[in-house]
């Protein structure tokens, strides 16, 4: 069983298999949070902070590190397909595992229309002929059927997605530096003007790199999976080990040497938000068919996380079923060898909010879906905070328990604990003081009191 066993009753025995191999997580750990977040999205932070953002990547992807080195080391001790929501019931009570079980999964849901209409976007341009909606029914209805078959298929799907990212970062890279150094044909160094001028590295101050960090952090955000697919693995515990070290310091050099490249090569008053730094960089290199070779990078990047978030929110809305905080429904999972022991039930029930939400998108952008878009805009960061405070009551009771499940243990605890709590509430707090990222904190905080208030409720009925 996977699962530890729910403090408030007795958990069935979950169906799921072991059919993800290591090679699959440690490629979903690598390439799981590589994304458009960083391909295109980047260019809003290069434009508050300027050469700066690479500090603003270090700052954000450092808080990410600390938060995926904490839920390690839960997930090691104790495997689970509810991975942090199961941590938080465990530690801090019901409330805590379903009000965050519930909010990661509207997160995914909502996200995951997002990610669809962009895929369909791209693809719309490709193709003309053939309208944006059945693009997304299309991309909805492939990866629908893939995370209904074996668990092996979505493994399998993400190792190639991931492994085509790695390696357009790992190519970016290498011609950068060789641009840098002057050793492409035609080329002079660049050297570091491009750091140094145009008002220096920090051109909007110390002010541009918090902006900076407000900008950037979400695009860590997906890292959380590993941990969920973890559970489904051979040696859950030994597997996850393995992905969160080997994931947690190379995203980190992929994403902070990825913008050193850029804002080097390339003056960063040439960056704009919306476009991607990357195709900017290419074209500044002679690269033939620039934009497109992105494009086709950006598109896999959002099918890839398409089939991550669809695997994660039915994973996670499983274990709340299975906790008793979902529908007892939702168990059903299909057997033998070509179900694979997916919980076919769970993962339409996923899909099927997918769609609603790519229709709202579709046809209410800027009003209805915008709502829903902000009230989980900050809603990752909730999470985080809430793994950090499991991980502070969880560690003093493995130490006292079960020490030998403590594999992979946090550093410096509880002190580097206690600075990622408040790393995120800084994170919050200077996201009040944004106009921009006001309103995500303020719905998202609405979303976060409406669940933990029916979490609430629910508790005081069982306790009658």
């Amino acid at each position: 069983m996977h699962d530890a066993p729910p403090t408030h009753s007795p958990a069935p025995s979950e169906p799921l298999t072991h059919g993800l191999k290591q090679r699959h997580l440690t490629m979903l750990g690598l390439g799981g949070v590589i994304g458009a977040g960083l391909f295109v999205g980047s260019g809003a932070g290069i434009a508050v902070a300027g050469p700066a953002v690479v500090v603003s990547y270090l700052i954000a992807g450092t808080l990410a590190m600390l938060v995926m080195r904490m839920l390690g080391e839960m997930s090691a001790a104790m495997p689970a397909s509810g991975s942090f929501s199961v941590h938080a019931e465990r530690a801090l009570g019901r409330w805590a595992g379903f009000g965050v079980g519930w909010l990661y999964w509207f997160l995914l849901v909502v996200v995951l229309a997002v990610e669809a209409t962009a895929a369909a976007q791209i693809a719309h341009g490709w193709v003309p002929a053939v309208d944006q909606w059945l693009w997304v029914l299309l991309f909805m209805v492939v990866f629908t059927a893939a995370n209904l078959t074996a668990v092996k298929n979505f493994g399998e799907f993400e190792f190639w997605f991931a492994a085509l990212k790695v390696t357009a970062i790992a190519a970016f890279l290498v011609l950068g530096l060789l641009a840098v150094l002057g050793l492409l044909p035609d080329t002079d160094p660049v050297g570091l003007t491009n750091l140094t001028g145009r008002g220096g590295f920090l051109p909007n101050g110390w002010s541009g790199v918090v902006s900076g960090v407000l900008t950037v952090v979400f695009a860590f955000g997906g890292l959380e999976v590993v941990t969920i697919a973890a559970a489904e693995t051979d040696d859950p515990a030994r597997a996850v080990g393995r992905a969160v070290r080997s994931a947690v310091v190379r995203i980190l050099f992929f994403y902070v040497g990825s913008m050193l490249v850029v804002v080097t090569v390339l003056p960063w008053t040439a960056q704009r938000a919306g476009l991607s730094p990357y195709v900017k960089v290419l074209d500044s290199l002679g690269v033939p068919s620039a934009g497109q070779i992105m494009n086709i990078v950006v598109f896999v990047a959002l099918l890839s996380a398409l089939n991550a978030n669809l695997y994660g929110s039915s994973r996670m809305i499983f274990s709340l079923a299975e906790r008793g905080e979902a529908p007892r429904g939702l168990l059903r999972a299909a057997g033998g060898p070509a179900g694979g022991g997916v919980p076919r039930r769970a993962v339409l029930a996923s899909v099927a909010f997918g769609f609603v939400s790519v229709l709202l998108n579709l046809r209410w952008p800027d009003t209805v879906f915008l709502y829903m878009l902000n009230s989980v805009g900050a809603v990752l960061l909730f999470v985080w905070g809430l793994i950090a405070a499991s991980q502070l009551r969880l560690r003093r009771t493995l130490e006292r328990e079960a020490p030998g499940g403590l594999a992979l243990r946090m550093w410096c605890f509880p002190y580097l604990t206690w600075v990622t709590l408040a790393g995120l509430l800084g994170v919050l707090l200077l996201m009040l003081t944004d106009d921009t990222a006001r309103p995500q904190v303020l719905w998202s905080a609405g979303a976060t009191g409406a669940v933990l208030v029916v979490a609430a409720v629910r508790e005081s009925r069982a306790q009658r």
